[in-house]
């Protein structure tokens, strides 16, 4: 198992970013959680097998289509307490 939590920069809110990532982590069965951030980042947790985490870290890369994604920094981190994914409010 991997946990990691992601830190996306650019163009991310506003654009159906936390949604789409929502739905693209469902797919892959991950569990953890995603939120906009007051300075306009979009933050992610995700958990899950370590093959599974690194395609949604790629996808994370380029996202929606009306994304435009500069960056995407990712730290180690600690397993969520609950299960599922899920979109929380943020800012």
């Amino acid at each position: 198992m991997k946990s990691v939590r992601a830190l996306i920069s650019g163009r991310v809110q506003g654009v159906w970013y936390r949604a789409w990532t929502a739905g693209e982590a469902d797919k892959l069965g991950l569990t953890g959680w995603v939120r906009n951030c007051a300075d306009g980042t979009v933050e992610a947790l995700f958990c899950g097998p370590a093959e599974k985490v690194d395609v949604m870290l790629a996808r994370c890369r380029k996202g929606p289509p009306l994304a435009r994604v500069d960056a995407v920094a990712i730290e180690p981190a600690e397993a969520p307490d609950r299960a599922g994914f899920h979109k929380l409010s943020g800012l």
